[in-house]
């Protein structure tokens, strides 16, 4: 081109031309430039790193990638706020993404989580509606607090993963200070068949650092891109963060017996049943080139599992290993997969055919199975779809089977009485008192007293409807 400043006219003072190729394709392709953005977690940042064998696992899985102490695998690391949108401020009091993708040498294992162990809701059903209620109202465009705590306090299950979100963990002072958890538990399976039913554990090796929500607010005004510029300017002086994954491991039988159901992602196990036992660290040691290419294009699809690790009864596991995938191939397109940073290290044999941005295909291989020609098989002794038994029962829409102890407020009244200091019960009470006061109808703050926080603890219930002034009697 002559310039790259100045459209083909007629004359000085005439009109553009459409005969203009490079300046149509300049226009054209701008506005083409965004895909869609994720529905939730469209806020983030992220990098590459590694992941290395610090104990013995063959016990528990036939994993490649788990099965030689020492053995490091390349992955990415995508940090998230759920309902901040893009531009939102990242110290907004949130729950933190923490999505991980394992270039293993039997193909992609992506593994996606929360700075925190457990969920608002238990069933894949509700899911749509929770991300609803933390989005903006239909009529006005505007985020809603009364929308978020009616949905909250129809919902005790949320309580556990609420209680969390208002204390000093909703805002962690980066993302290197956070702890990463699977939340979801999975399965474990080794070369001799045996089966386990297992939680990750990502513990931050910086140590864990939260902001006050004064903290917090103040950053707003500062800098919106706090904690992606934190990580990429630590990577960049070669502090790179880690982290030690430590498991929670259950024997597959003691799961029918046990207390509470553990496939409830509202629910921890505690610690005193099942002992985090150390396998491994993460380290992050690599800043993405381009931004776009390697964090916005990046997919993570919960149904990539290696041989050794597979799902659990765990609804909300279920539900995410169509939504994630379909998630990818709505905003990257159904080749997704094929984008370098989601390309397996590994070489990739199916039957999919075409669509748009394909970038490899199979040449004059069959695009047909079965065939006569060589196409690729089937490989049922090495990739044995991991499963469970389930009793014989009829097809019906159904609350999980209650266990013994199973209810929504004994772990997060734990929580509050048994781990938080007395600063931090403090803080839950202004920050839960704070957010109640944005905007929330009266009946619903009522209800979140009467119904939600009392029934969390009776102390807690009662300093909240003192700020709020409300005359309800806590349990």
């Amino acid at each position: 081109m002559s310039s790259d400043e100045h459209s083909l006219t007629v004359g000085p003072g005439g009109p553009n031309l459409l005969q203009d190729a490079y300046l149509i394709e300049k226009l054209a392709h701008f506005v083409r430039e965004p895909v869609p953005d994720r529905v939730y977690h469209v806020k983030g940042g992220g990098a590459f790193g590694y992941f290395e064998v610090t104990a013995d696992v063959s016990q528990w899985t036939k994993a490649a990638f788990l099965n030689q102490v020492g053995k490091r695998t390349p992955m990415l690391v995508r940090f998230s706020s759920v309902a901040g949108e893009e531009g939102y401020a990242d110290t907004d009091r949130d729950v933190r993404g923490f999505a991980l993708k394992f270039y293993t040498e039997e193909g992609n294992y992506d593994l996606v989580g929360n700075n925190t162990p457990v969920f608002f809701v238990r069933d894949p059903m509700k899911f749509p509606d929770f991300i609803h209620s933390q989005k903006r109202m239909p009529d006005s465009g505007l985020r809603s607090n009364n929308m978020q705590w009616d949905f909250w306090t129809l919902s005790p299950e949320s309580a556990h993963q609420v209680t969390i979100l208002m204390s000093d963990r909703g805002t962690p002072r980066t993302w290197r200070n956070m702890n990463g958890y699977s939340s979801d538990t999975y399965m474990w399976e080794n070369a001799g068949g045996e089966k386990f039913w297992v939680k990750y554990h990502f513990k931050t090796e910086q140590g864990i650092q939260n902001m006050t929500d004064a903290e917090a607010k103040a950053m707003f005004g500062q800098d919106l891109d706090y904690h992606r510029r934190d990580l990429r300017e630590a990577i960049d002086r070669e502090h790179y963060p880690s982290w030690r994954l430590e498991m929670q491991i259950m024997p597959y039988e003691d799961a029918a017996g046990y207390r509470f159901n553990p496939f409830d992602i509202t629910k921890v196990w505690p610690h005193k049943d099942y002992p985090t036992i150390p396998i491994g660290r993460m380290v992050l040691d690599r800043n993405p080139e381009n931004f776009f290419a390697q964090i916005v294009q990046a997919t993570f699809d919960v149904a990539n599992f290696v041989p050794g690790i597979g799902p659990s009864p765990d609804r909300m596991v279920l539900g995410r290993m169509f939504a994630y995938g379909d998630s990818a191939r709505y905003r990257i397109g159904p080749n997704y997969a094929q984008v370098p940073v989601n390309q397996p290290i590994s070489e990739v044999h199916n039957y999919n055919k075409d669509g748009p941005m394909r970038y490899f295909h199979s040449g004059d291989q069959p695009v047909y199975a079965p065939n006569s020609y060589g196409g690729p098989k089937a490989d049922p002794q090495r990739y044995r779809d991991p499963g469970w038994f389930v009793d014989a029962a009829e097809i019906m829409r159904t609350a999980y089977e209650a266990h013994r102890d199973d209810d929504d407020f004994v772990q997060p009244g734990t929580l509050y009485r048994q781990v938080m200091t007395p600063t931090d019960r403090d803080h839950l009470v202004g920050n839960i008192v704070w957010h109640l006061s944005q905007g929330v109808e009266r009946f619903i703050q009522e209800r979140a007293v009467k119904d939600y926080w009392a029934k969390v603890d009776s102390d807690l219930g009662a300093r909240i409807a003192h700020e709020l002034g409300l005359a309800v009697v806590a349990r």
